[in-house]
């Protein structure tokens, strides 16, 4: 069953193990999916899409 709770920059962050700040610069410089949602200029990806992210990108240690 897919995973469709929204993560923000903050969730993300707290799944690899990184600052949000560096999440945003992760997106800043193309390295983060395009969100799966933007709602009030905020954006937000599904918790599947990221854990696809992670283990597609380099030196990634699988997050969590």
């Amino acid at each position: 069953m897919a995973d469709r709770e929204l993560w923000s920059y903050k969730e993300i962050a707290a799944h690899i193990s990184v600052q949000p700040d560096t999440v945003r610069s992760y997106r800043k410089h193309g390295l983060l999916p395009a969100p799966d949602l933007v709602e009030g200029g905020r954006p937000y990806w599904f918790a599947d899409t990221v854990r696809e992210w992670v283990t597609r990108r380099p030196g990634h240690r699988g997050g969590r």
